[in-house]
Parts: structure tokens; sequence; C-alpha cells
């Protein structure tokens, strides 16, 4: 489905049925990444698979920023008439979700985060330089956003009150320390880490989420706090 917002075309499949839960992928994906999770969790929500712009089928543009990626996700709701929903990013979709919670609340339930980051300090040393280098030589401007924001101050999260659930994995492409800041910096948070799995390993074209997911969103005990 397209619907216009923002000033661009945004792409998004609709599944399911149940409260709305808003799924955003990472940098350089599309919604497809959740195929196999989204598959489950229809049977519980109504699932909204977005492509952010730049990505998948939505509109190509030379904004590249973060903030618009929330604020086309909050126009989103907007105008599919969603008065609270659940909102579950991973990566860069994890950084749009934590900017639209920060600046529009109203509009969230519960908070997901999958291998979330503050800033471009957060990134492994190993992996900036790799991320310095591939731009370098492709000039992407997707790995320049990388390279560049977010920009967000720990305190903001004192902000957010939204029960939220934060995800890492063993070898993330962050650093350790980087996820107990924003954990810290929550109010109402909780953490899984995944171990024995990278960045993305956990993420993507898997379901290993699903009843982790499912527990949070109902407002269930997780099991078990850490997982291989």
């Amino acid at each position: 489905m397209i619907r216009k917002v923002n000033g661009i075309s945004l792409y998004f499949e609709k599944t399911g049925s149940g409260p709305s839960l808003l799924l955003l992928h990472g940098n350089g994906e599309s919604h497809h990444i959740f195929d196999p999770l989204a598959g489950k969790l229809r049977a519980h929500f109504t699932v909204y698979a977005v492509d952010s712009r730049n990505h998948g089928q939505s509109d190509r543009t030379d904004d590249y920023s973060y903030e618009t990626m929330a604020e086309d996700c909050y126009a989103l709701i907007r105008a599919l008439s969603l008065r609270r929903v659940h909102l579950a990013g991973f990566s860069d979709g994890a950084v749009i979700a934590l900017l639209l919670a920060l600046r529009h609340p109203e509009v969230i339930e519960r908070l997901v985060l999958m291998g979330v980051n503050l800033s471009p300090k957060d990134f492994t040393r190993e992996e900036y330089r790799k991320i310095k280098r591939e731009y370098r030589e492709t000039g992407d401007p997707l790995l320049r956003l990388m390279l560049t924001e977010p920009n967000i101050k720990p305190k903001q999260l004192h902000h957010i009150t939204a029960p939220c659930l934060v995800t890492a994995a063993e070898h993330d492409v962050f650093r350790p320390e980087a996820f107990r800041t924003v954990l810290q910096n929550l109010p109402d948070a909780e953490m899984l880490t995944f171990f024995g799995h990278t960045h993305d390993s956990y993420i993507t074209g898997k379901d290993l989420l699903y009843l982790h997911l499912l527990n949070f969103l109902t407002g269930k005990p997780l099991f078990p706090d850490v997982l291989k």
C-alpha cells in the first residue's frame, strides 16, 4: 500500500488485526527483513511494515535525515487515523522510533529498540572505520547518514515514558556500554541480549524475537532475559 505523507509516497504492507504495530527496518534494507516475524505477529496485531524514504518501494529524495524519517512515520500514523501504536525498529529504524517517541510521545503505546544507537560514536572502532572506508569508496548517502547521525543526548531519553524493550547482540556493531547508557536513561526499560549473534543475525529474515515481542507488547514477563 502507498500513502502520500510529508511530501512523499511511503510504501507499507498491512496485515493482521488487533492493536497497531509499526515495524521499521534498518539502513539499506526494506520491510521484507521482518517477513517471518510479521507473519507470526499478525495473528495478534495489525502490522504495518514500512519502507523508509530512500528505501524499498518508497520515494527517493535528497533528504536522508533520521528526523525527517521520523516525521514521515508520524505523518503515516496520522494519515491512517491511528490513535496510539506499538513501535518496533531495528538499527536505523530504532533511531527513527526513538526520535518519534521523543517528538510525539502521545502516539506511542510501547517501544521496541533493536540494535539502537544514540550517536555515531557508539559504533565499535572497527565498525566505524569500515563504514568510513566504504563511504569514501562509494559516496553512498546512506553510509554518510550513519557517520553523522543520530545525535541524541542520553538525558533526552528521560522524557520517554512508554515502556521500552532494548535488544542487542553479543557481537554487535555498537559498543556494549552504548546499550547500557540507553537502558540506564530510559525510565521504564528492560533489555534482551542475544548471545552468539551479530547486529542483524537475530533480526533479518528471522522470527527469533516473536515470543519476546509478543510478551512485551502484551505486558507479560519476558523469558529468558539472556538468549543463545
